[in-house]
C-alpha cells in the first residue's frame, strides 16, 4: 500500500492535497488542507477536483487556505528533533542497564499462570 493518500473521486489516482467535510446541520461543505489522518466521513481530493468543487443548491462552500508558514518546519521543530536525537543516542546509566536480581522462585504452574514463592521465605 502506498503511503501517499489518493483522491477519493472514482477513477482518479492523483495524490490528495485537500480534505472535504460536510456539515449537514449548516448545509456547508468545508474544503481545507489535507487532514493528518484519513477520516471515514471525509473525502480526500486532488488539486484538480478540489479546484472544481461545487456544492448542491442552497449549500455554502467554505475554502480554508493553508497557512504558508505552517507548511515549512520552524526552527523550534528542528531544534526539538535534534534534542530528541541527542537524548536517544545518549547511553543509559549503568544502574538502569542492569536487570534487577530476581529472588522469587517458581513453585507451580497452571497454563500460562505461575505461582511464585515470596522473597522472604
Amino acid at each position: 500500500m502506498s503511503p501517499v493518500r489518493r483522491c477519493s473521486r472514482t477513477a482518479c489516482g492523483r495524490p490528495a492535497v485537500a480534505t472535504l467535510t460536510y456539515v449537514y446541520a449548516d448545509s456547508t461543505a468545508v474544503l481545507g488542507p489535507l487532514a493528518t489522518y484519513a477520516e471515514p466521513h471525509c473525502y480526500d481530493l486532488c488539486a484538480a477536483h478540489a479546484e472544481r468543487l461545487t456544492a448542491p443548491r442552497g449549500w455554502e462552500v467554505l475554502r480554508l487556505a493553508p497557512d504558508p508558514d505552517a507548511l515549512v518546519p520552524s526552527s523550534d521543530d528542528l531544534a526539538a528533533l535534534a534534542d530528541a536525537v541527542r537524548e536517544a543516542a545518549r547511553p543509559a546509566p549503568p544502574a538502569a542497564r542492569a536487570e534487577p536480581e530476581r529472588r522469587t522462585a517458581e513453585v507451580g504452574r497452571r497454563g500460562h499462570l505461575r505461582v511464585l514463592r515470596s522473597p522472604e521465605r
